[in-house]
């Protein structure tokens, strides 16, 4: 073909959809590498909502180092850069179509990174924490107040989670599964039960969880757990000395330090909502 014959299909003339479904197979930094530059057709492909509804950063980690003073962790400043240039492109691209957002466990969010995109996106449905080490109660509290649709929630360890859950309670009418990664005790059970009584699904398989704990959250008066569970759509249990995860949590006495075992062992969950 001679250049400028009309007859030669241009890349930006492609219909939208057959577009979008090319980029559905770039992976989020081949996506966010400057497809969306090419022009402009490009850029409202690169836009489209079944290409954001899902934002998993879980691929991404923090290069950090552990200290003994609070935050507790050091991050190497491009991993911080990297982070939010990677969270400013996507946003942008997003258009706010994002309802699930994914953090990997070992990703060092700071207030600033997790309140720029709480403003971003007010419809969030579905959330995976990163660790807290770097957020602050007024950092919590206020992107959780921005995130009046959220429903799912999956917090790692926190020093002390009964202020977000009395947040939770406050802020979210349709608020219905949690999943929890650290000690369980009557503190925590106690808030739980007065600030989310209607929650539906409650995971707590990567914590040590109390029989009296139990108990609370179960809150009724019969003679065993699994009589107080029967109310229960369904109970999963495991308290079994051959298995890995309870023998780690014991070891690391209800506080599971992800970073000394296998990359994605966090993610699973026998609850399919909760499994990343």
């Amino acid at each position: 073909m001679e250049e400028g014959d009309s007859s030669v299909r241009r890349w930006e003339d492609l219909y939208i959809d057959i577009l979008v479904k090319i980029l559905q197979s770039f992976d989020l930094f081949e996506l966010t590498a400057g497809l969306a530059h090419v022009c402009s057709v490009w850029r409202l492909a690169c836009s489209d909502q079944f290409l954001w509804m899902t934002l998993d950063l879980s691929i991404l980690k923090s290069n950090f180092i552990k200290i003994s003073l609070e935050p507790y962790v050091y991050v190497d400043c491009q991993s911080d850069k990297t982070l939010t240039s990677l969270l400013k492109i996507c946003l942008n691209l997003s258009c706010g179509n994002i309802l699930t957002l994914i953090f990997h466990y070992n990703l060092y969010v700071s207030d600033d990174q997790l309140t720029y995109t709480a403003e971003r996106r007010p419809c969030l449905k579905r959330l995976v924490m990163p660790s807290w080490n770097r957020i602050k109660k007024i950092g919590i509290c206020r992107a959780i107040r921005m995130w009046e649709y959220l429903e799912s929630l999956t917090m790692p360890s926190i020093a002390n989670p009964s202020y977000v859950l009395e947040e939770i309670g406050r802020s979210y009418k349709n608020f219905a599964e949690l999943k929890i990664m650290w000690r369980c005790d009557m503190l925590f059970a106690s808030t739980l039960v007065s600030f989310l009584p209607n929650l539906e699904v409650l995971s707590v398989r990567c914590a040590m969880l109390s029989k009296s704990a139990l108990f609370t959250i179960l809150d009724e008066l019969d003679e065993s757990i699994l009589e107080k569970a029967s109310r229960s759509h369904k109970f999963l249990t495991c308290m079994s000395d051959s298995c890995i995860m309870c023998q780690r949590t014991r070891n690391d006495e209800g506080l599971m330090r992800w970073y000394k075992y296998e990359e994605d062992l966090w993610k699973v969950d026998e609850v399919r909502s909760l499994a990343i």
